[in-house]
């Protein structure tokens, strides 16, 4: 009897598994559109206006927290691997979208450190 519970809460904990990463996923993928969504009207707006903007940092901060949904997915997803296969390949991707992060996290900073020099007059030094 107790042998059925255990396998009943482990095909749970499986399935609430899979679709909490599932829905992290989608979220992720929904923040990429709308957020690639909003830079493109944005950028088409400031083009037309000749206003400055930057769209490396508007659209560097929804690639990057569309990352940190899917990398949560990712970490989800270490609870129903079956094999050392698998835990391999869910290790390469994570370690490919942390890089990705520190990536879009360093191109705002730069970014975003150039617009304030532009913005103030700052000569690079």
């Amino acid at each position: 009897m107790l042998e059925n519970i255990m396998m009943e809460y482990k095909d749970f904990l499986y399935s609430l598994a899979e679709i909490a990463a599932s829905t992290l996923e989608l979220v992720g993928i929904l923040i990429i559109v709308i957020g690639s969504a909003r830079a493109l009207v944005r950028l088409v707006y400031c083009l037309r206006k000749k206003l400055p903007f930057h769209v490396v940092i508007d659209l560097g901060k929804a690639l990057s927290l569309a990352l940190e949904f899917k990398m949560g997915a990712e970490i989800i997803k270490t609870v129903i691997i079956h094999n050392l296969e698998e835990l391999a390949i869910l290790g390469v991707v994570i370690v490919i979208r942390a890089l990705l992060a520190v990536i879009i996290h360093w191109e705002i900073r730069t970014e975003e450190k150039e617009h304030l020099q532009e913005k103030h007059g700052v000569a690079e030094e």
